[in-house]
C-alpha cells in the first residue's frame, strides 16, 4: 500500500468512527447536557495524552461558546491545581480506557467536595466510569493506526463528542450570533461577524425630492461612493441615484431633469445590527455596489460600498 492509499485509509477509518458514534450516541448523552446546562458553576476538563489535548480543545471550544471552562492537566492537579476546582463546578474527565492513573486525584477531590463528575471513556465497567455522575460511553472504535494502538480514531471520536456538548448547550441557552461577537471581537470570525453600524460611512450624500439631476451628479462626484440618496420632506429614503441610473438614462436633457425621474424607487436598504457578512451576500446576490442603512422610521444613517465590505477581509 503506497502512501496516499496509507493516508486515505486512516482518514476512512476515523469517518466510519464518527458515523458509528452517530449511529451508537450514548442513552445518557442529556443527562450529561443538562449537568452542565444546571449547573451554576464552571465546566472543568482533564485528561492526560492525547486524552489531555482534546480535553483543552473541548474546554476552550465551550468557553468560546458562552460555558465557561478550564482545563486542568491532572499531573498538576495534586500539587495545588485542585484548589481551582469550585463545588458548584461540573468535572469532565477523559480517558478512553477508563483508567489513567493520573485521574485518581482529581476525580476523588471532586467525589470529596460534591463536583459532579461526567466521563468520556471507551469502557462502561472502567473505574473511571463507575467513579462517575455520568459515564458517557463510545461504542467499539477501530484505530486507524495499522498497529492498532495509537489513538487516532477514538480521539476523533471524542473530540466529536464534546463538540456535539458545547453545540447542545449552544442551542440550550439560545446563545446568539451578537454574543458570539462578544467573545469573538479579533480574527476573521470577529471580522464576520462585525455589524453594518461598524463600517458603514455616516457622511451621506443626500438629495431632497424635486432636486435637479446636475445638483445629483455634483453630489455624486463630491462623495465619491457612486450613488446619492433622495430624502423626502421627512428626511424619509425615499430613492437612490447610482452610476447605473446615470448610464441607464444617458440622454441630452439628464442633467435638466428631476431627480424624482431618475432615482430607482423603493431601493435595497438594511438596518445597522445587520452582520457584515450578510450584508456582502445580500450586495452580490442584488449585483448593487452600495446600500443605505436606516432606521426603522426609513431616516438613513449611513451608506456602504462594497469596498467597505471587501476590505474587512470577511471573505
Amino acid at each position: 500500500m503506497n502512501t496516499l492509499d496509507e493516508a486515505r485509509r486512516a482518514i476512512q477509518k476515523e469517518a466510519e468512527a464518527l458515523l458509528e458514534l452517530a449511529r451508537h450516541m450514548p442513552s445518557n448523552f442529556e443527562d450529561a447536557v443538562d449537568l452542565i446546562f444546571r449547573s451554576r458553576g464552571r465546566l472543568v476538563v482533564s485528561g492526560i495524552g492525547k486524552s489531555g489535548h482534546i480535553g483543552r480543545k473541548i474546554s476552550s471550544t465551550m468557553s468560546s461558546l458562552g460555558q465557561k471552562s478550564f482545563f486542568v492537566h491532572p499531573s498538576e492537579a495534586p500539587h495545588g491545581d485542585l484548589g481551582m476546582i469550585d463545588t458548584e463546578d461540573v468535572l469532565l474527565a477523559i480517558s478512553y480506557s477508563g483508567k489513567s492513573v493520573e485521574l485518581l486525584p482529581i476525580v476523588e477531590f471532586c467525589k470529596r467536595i460534591g463536583v459532579k463528575i461526567i466521563s468520556i471513556s471507551g469502557h462502561m465497567t472502567s473505574t473511571l466510569s463507575k467513579n462517575s455522575d455520568v459515564a458517557l460511553h463510545l461504542p467499539v472504535i477501530e484505530e486507524a493506526c495499522p498497529l492498532g494502538i495509537t489513538p487516532t480514531s477514538s480521539s476523533t471520536a471524542t473530540l466529536a463528542l464534546g463538540d456535539a456538548l458545547a453545540i447542545s448547550l449552544l442551542s440550550r441557552r439560545r446563545f446568539s450570533r451578537e454574543r458570539f461577537k462578544e467573545l469573538h471581537p479579533g480574527g476573521i470570525l470577529g471580522r464576520k461577524l462585525s455589524f453594518a453600524f461598524d463600517v458603514m460611512r455616516k457622511e451621506i450624500p443626500l438629495l431632497s425630492l424635486g432636486q435637479s439631476m446636475q445638483q445629483a451628479v455634483i453630489s455624486m462626484t463630491e462623495g465619491k461612493l457612486g450613488c446619492v440618496g433622495i430624502i423626502d420632506v421627512d428626511g424619509k429614503l425615499a430613492g437612490v441615484i447610482t452610476d447605473g441610473d446615470l448610464r441607464r438614462n444617458m440622454s441630452d436633457n439628464l442633467l435638466s431633469l428631476s431627480v424624482d425621474n431618475v432615482m430607482t424607487k423603493t431601493p435595497v436598504t438594511i438596518s445597522k445590527d445587520v452582520f457584515l457578512v450578510d450584508v456582502l451576500v445580500m450586495m452580490e446576490s442584488k449585483k448593487i455596489t452600495n446600500i443605505f442603512v436606516v432606521r426603522e422610521d426609513g431616516i438613513p444613517i449611513g451608506v456602504i460600498h462594497i469596498h467597505d465590505v471587501v476590505t474587512e477581509k470577511i471573505v
